[in-house]
């Protein structure tokens, strides 16, 4: 029977070699994938495949943890702490059918079905399966990649918390009006749920603690501004909810720019396509994404936004044996998402179980099952009560406490561990009733790369 079932996947599997793995107790050739990133598509693909005895997965992240990134912009904005919403890979698939590597992916050679790492090792594989996700979108605007503060990662969470801090501190010592005034404006560039939400939080942080906490500041001459190419904020949220977030965030005191881009930041000037110049020294950049580039994946092989195009079973055009799920790929073989679906968690939760699944039914000898998007929803929160919900393609709205405790429930319950859960809950608790958190610290490790490179840039300048 184990001779059979291993013809069946050696049958799906395009390559020569079969890179073997074997238990303690049964001699069954495993066959192994690789996966690339363990975000929500990569981590549910994991977690159900690794219970498969046909495969062993051995999983590749720049990163040693997972983390929620819904909710990264809490931490940005010192309302929760990191270990809150991240969790150790290696403690998360203890004792599973999964291996780990932290590293970087320097190549693919899907010739020779090897991946190359950036610590000069490789990885054989059968299967190959990207998720990695995405990184910001610049537009190749220049000034704006190297002066703006993007939101993709805890690192970049914790660099933006530590800047928000600083300019905080600087301020309530600054004289001058002018640097003053750019210090204590703030523009974030983006309209959609990660710009709204660090928008809310910040406007919180204005209302409820600066006042307190910086008495040299005049929390009046702090200015908030959100921007957007589009007319709506949320743009692909219902009508209710275009016309609910600008409403909330205006009452907060925020700037609402519509129908404008940003075309530039330098010398702490925003420059907008409308011929507007906003000075500020932070530009928090939301306002796109774009998918992560491997080397080695044929260029006819991606699509809008550089996504790897795949079929209805998550394979990449033009190849047998490798798969993308998430944010890194884009299908349009549902007539309801011809431009592929959002980029958002749910679509890549549910990439991750239908590709398992599909793996699962290889093994059996069973036909893939082509994947059909199941449409949960949206929701974005602004600040600490504002939660709007929409539902069943937009024909359900909803906000107020039912939004609220939706919002709520949806992403803790989302959350990788129980850890995770107590903490945030416990976290989000006591900042309700309080409306603080005593998480504004500037913690310094050695200089990060983005530091580096504005201390050269500051030397190359003053010589």
């Amino acid at each position: 029977m184990e001779t059979r079932e291993n013809e069946r996947i050696s049958s799906y599997d395009s390559s020569n070699k079969s890179v073997e793995r074997r238990t303690n107790n049964l001699d069954v050739r495993k066959k192994e994938i690789v996966v690339i990133g363990g975000g929500f598509a990569g981590l549910n693909f994991i977690q159900k495949v690794a219970k498969n005895k046909w495969y062993h997965v051995t999983l590749v992240d720049k990163n040693n943890y997972n983390y929620f990134t819904p909710l990264l912009y809490q931490v940005a904005t010192g309302f929760l702490e990191p270990s809150s919403i991240s969790y150790p890979f290696r403690k998360l698939f203890r004792e599973n059918n999964v291996s780990f590597r932290m590293g970087e992916v320097e190549h693919v050679d899907t010739q020779s079905n090897r991946v190359y790492l950036s610590d000069g090792t490789n990885l054989d594989y059968n299967f190959l399966v990207f998720a990695a996700g995405t990184q910001p979108n610049f537009f190749a605007n220049e000034t704006v990649q190297k002066n703006a503060i993007a939101l993709k990662g805890i690192d970049d969470a914790l660099f933006m918390r530590n800047h928000l801090i600083r300019i905080f501190e600087e301020a309530s010592i600054e004289r001058d009006p002018v640097e003053k005034s750019k210090l204590l404006t703030i523009v974030i560039a983006g309209g959609g749920p990660t710009g709204v939400e660090v928008a809310g939080m910040l406007a919180e942080l204005k209302k409820h603690i600066l006042h307190k906490e910086y008495p040299e500041i005049d929390v009046n001459e702090i200015k908030l501004f959100i921007v957007d190419g589009a007319p709506n904020l949320l743009a692909p949220m219902s009508e209710k909810t275009h016309t609910a977030a600008s409403k909330i965030l205006t009452n907060l005191g925020i700037g609402v720019i519509l129908d404008t881009l940003v075309t530039g930041y330098e010398n702490d000037e925003v420059k907008l396509a409308n011929g507007e110049v906003i000075g500020t020294k932070t530009l928090i950049w939301a306002a796109g994404v774009t998918a992560t580039g491997i080397r080695g994946i044929k260029s006819s092989s991606l699509g809008k936004g550089g996504r790897m195009i795949t079929d209805s079973f998550h394979r990449v055009k033009g190849y047998q044996n490798i798969f993308a799920i998430g944010d890194i790929s884009i299908q349009m073989h549902e007539a309801a998402y011809p431009q592929g679906h959002p980029q958002l968690a749910q679509p890549a939760i549910q990439h991750g179980k239908s590709l398992a699944k599909n793996f699962a039914r290889i093994a059996k000898g069973k036909s893939p099952v082509p994947f059909k998007y199941f449409d949960r929803g949206e929701m974005a929160i602004i600040g600490r009560t504002h939660a709007l919900v929409d539902l069943f393609k937009h024909k359900v709205h909803f906000g107020g406490i039912m939004g609220l405790l939706s919002w709520l429930f949806i992403h803790v319950i989302s959350l990788v561990n129980y850890n995770n859960i107590i903490k945030t809950l416990y976290t989000w608790t006591v900042a309700y009733i309080t409306c603080d958190q005593p998480l504004r610290m500037i913690f310094r490790s050695s200089p990060t790369a983005r530091e580096e490179k504005q201390e050269l840039h500051e030397v190359d300048e003053a010589a």
